[in-house]
């Protein structure tokens, strides 16, 4: 069995613009988790990771240093 190709999934007409706003999502997700502070939680390479650690990290010296 052949896996389909992400391109002919999009031939359904409702799910047209579903790969778009997945995308915008989780860019949005990301502004939120830089702008709060808070973990931005996803899976690379089969590990769990949080992509906003450093940054947070560096605000909190930053913060003590003043």
């Amino acid at each position: 069995m052949n896996p389909t190709p992400t391109r002919d999934i999009n031939r359904e007409p409702w799910t047209a613009g579903v790969t778009a706003a997945l995308i915008r999502a989780g860019r949005a997700a990301r502004r939120l988790a830089e702008e709060t502070g808070t973990p931005f939680i996803v899976m690379v390479d089969g590990k769990i990771v949080d992509l906003n650690a450093p940054k947070a990290r560096r605000k909190r010296r930053a913060k003590r240093s003043k």
